[in-house]
């Protein structure tokens, strides 16, 4: 069977991992909603995190286009007979069904009439399907709405040859109940090549998914003017609310901007007390210099007994902003000082960032912060010191730096990563989007347990939007494509990176610095081919000879594929991850068809960047290698550096900015 619609079943057991299967369309198939399903896998399409969208308007068939003051999105896919596809968050369709006669129908078409009616650009395209087209607004508030539905004939013509015979006739439902019986769109119009619509008022979403299908029913003609031309077909949606939206800030939001701003208020008096306005003096009392650690807080004579006043032989690594030193407390304590450049001013938000959020965290994947110290111009944090360096020094060092990781060890380093990213995506109080995974910012401990750090790019992941639209900042080869181009940012991206992650532990490369043949830009691009050879096994290391399970492996490579899928619904959250890393989930890596040869030119411009620069990477253990650093993207300029900059401030570390190719 070529292709198969096992949607709306009653699965039970361990669901697999993506709702589209080469050609198996899966949506909604399992009768029961397990921890470590996607959602689109569940029944009524549950919403990934909170629902607040209110409208939506879709193109069916066509280009993202303005309409009425409203953006239609594009509606263009050309798969099929048996497909679901989402191309955002927002909404998704599932498209079912084999032209009887013709398997070469499309399943999208384009207008060849002149329409004369009010809004003739929406009806200018299509989506066809010869049995079912199912549309889902996702995410959608509780609430009364108005759907409206356009149509237009423009598969049969008008004049008076056999084309003009023809009779599309089929059904609509919206949320399970029939709204249009043996609607036929040319005899509602007024003839063919003309446009309509259909208002549908008081449709009510008690869920957070509105479903729209238009299914035929065996009626009307089916080989007129050719073989395979029958079935639904619709030209654009509009969902509007019937409810007041509001301008205020919801009870949550309200909370969160009162804890911020006591946060804030508190870290301005922790400021000016240590900097003497509200009393506070730098002590010199010897015996205080060992000052506990619990207090939080550290003098700068503590700092500088510790790391022996700066000393060079005590740096153990260069971060974007600032140098980081190994110290030595007076009770034993060994620590690690990342030292800000009183020069800069994103290096005092990144300071007042990593302090604000790592303070309010608490897990044995990421590094403790012990404290912090705020004298004149002088910013620093102090960490707990980890033996075993960065994960990025094990992997990619020289070789007399190289830790010889096990295959055990391997494993263990990735599950503590995705232990340590679903803490920050679903556990902790405040929900965090790291932005700036990487092999330099995951540490290793004695025992050679992963530790995630430098949070000075983390953004708060509120509760009031499902993604957060921002200005670019992340590191060149890791940041999710949905990200990098279109500022788009959810935890996905994060689930991006960590699948960049996996790929490199797996494989001992570097993403951004591995290149087996010159048409490949990234590791992560040479995974994609192998993948289609079917020999993705090539990628494991070769240090590690044949003391690895093959099956382990593959499971590990098609969780990486997995988590690096271009769509970021597709991917799955950290909390997936870890059941599938400890063995209570099936893997099976998406089918993902590369297009080498359309390389967007602002990937190249990224590439080019990522060869050039001569950045270090902020790490607090003795990694002094340079990789590529993080950058910021605003506009059309790209500046490269260990962490963001905004416009008008210099950094010492930063290379020289250029302009992207026009695209």
């Amino acid at each position: 069977m070529n292709c198969s619609d096992l949607s709306y079943n009653n699965f039970t057991g361990s669901p697999v991992i993506s709702c589209q299967q080469s050609k198996v369309n899966l949506v909604s198939s399992f009768s029961s909603n397990q921890n470590n399903s996607l959602w689109c896998l569940e029944k009524d399409l549950p919403c990934n995190g909170k629902a607040q969208y209110h409208s939506l308007f879709i193109n069916c068939g066509g280009a993202k286009m303005h309409f009425e003051k409203n953006q239609y999105e594009a509606d263009t896919s050309q798969d099929g007979p048996s497909v679901f596809y989402s191309s955002s968050e927002k909404w998704a369709y599932s498209s079912t069904g084999v032209y009887m006669g013709n398997d070469k129908a499309g399943y999208t078409m384009s207008n060849p009439f002149s329409t004369n009616v009010n809004g003739s650009e929406l009806y200018q395209t299509a989506r066809l399907s010869p049995w079912s087209i199912r549309y889902y607004g996702l995410c959608m508030m509780k609430g009364s709405y108005k759907v409206r539905l356009y149509f237009a004939e423009i598969q049969y013509s008008n004049d008076e040859t056999y084309s003009s015979l023809g009779r599309r006739i089929f059904d609509v439902s919206i949320q399970g109940n029939l709204v249009l019986k043996d609607f036929n769109i040319a005899e509602a119009a007024g003839g063919v090549g003309k446009g309509i619509f259909r208002d549908f008022d008081n449709i009510t979403v008690n869920g957070t998914t509105l479903e729209i299908h238009l299914y035929w029913s065996g009626k009307g003609t089916a080989a007129i003017p050719d073989r395979g031309t029958y079935g639904p077909l619709i030209s654009a949606i509009a969902v509007t609310s019937n409810f007041d939206v509001g301008s205020g800030l919801s009870a949550g939001a309200i909370i969160g901007i009162a804890i911020a701003s006591a946060v804030l208020l508190l870290l301005i008096l922790l400021v000016l007390r240590l900097t003497g306005f509200l009393g506070g003096k730098e002590v010199e009392d010897p015996e205080l210099r060992g000052l506990d650690l619990q207090t939080g807080r550290f003098t700068l004579r503590q700092i500088k007994a510790a790391t022996g006043n700066f000393a060079s032989v005590n740096k153990i690594g260069e971060g974007g902003f600032g140098p980081v030193y190994k110290g030595i407390l007076s009770d034993g304590t060994i620590i690690a000082v990342k030292q800000l450049s009183s020069k800069s001013k994103q290096g005092n938000r990144e300071f007042l960032n990593e302090i604000g959020m790592i303070s309010a965290l608490q897990h044995p994947n990421l590094v403790k912060l012990y404290g912090c110290c705020i004298e004149g111009n002088q910013l620093l944090l102090v960490y707990e010191y980890l033996e075993n360096n960065s994960l990025a020094h094990a992997i990619f060092g020289q070789d007399e730096q190289l830790i010889q990781l096990d295959w055990a060890t391997r494993k263990k380093i990735c599950l503590g990563i995705a232990r340590g990213l679903a803490y920050l995506h679903e556990e902790s109080i405040l929900k965090i989007v790291h932005r700036d995974i990487k092999a330099t910012n995951v540490l290793l401990d004695k025992e050679l347990n992963a530790k995630i750090s430098d949070f000075g790019l983390a953004k708060l992941d509120e509760e009031e939007n499902t993604h957060i639209s921002t200005r670019i900042a992340g590191t060149i080869g890791y940041m999710a494509p949905e990200y990098a181009m279109r500022g788009y940012l959810t935890d996905k991206a994060d689930v991006y990176s960590f699948g960049v992650v996996t790929l490199e532990i797996v494989s001992g490369k570097s993403n951004t610095n591995y290149r087996p043949k010159e048409e490949f830009v990234y590791l992560l691009d040479w995974a994609y081919v192998l993948q289609e050879r079917g020999n993705v096994l090539e990628l494991v290391d070769p240090r590690l000879d044949s003391n690895y399970s093959e099956e382990e492996a593959m499971r590990m490579l098609n969780l990486a594929l997995l988590c690096t899928n271009p769509s970021p619904t597709l991917r799955p959250p950290m909390s997936s991850v870890v059941s599938m890393l400890e063995g209570k989930g099936a893997i099976q890596a998406p089918i993902i068809k590369r297009a080498a040869t359309n390389l967007d030119p602002r990937f190249i411009a990224f590439d080019r960047l990522a060869n050039n620069s001569q950045t270090n990477v902020s790490t607090f253990s003795q990694d002094t290698r340079q990789v590529p650093g993080s950058m910021s993207l605003e506009g059309p300029w790209i500046e490269t550096s260990a962490s963001f900059t905004s416009r008008g401030e210099t950094r010492s570390h930063s290379s020289e900015s250029k302009l992207l190719p026009d695209v």
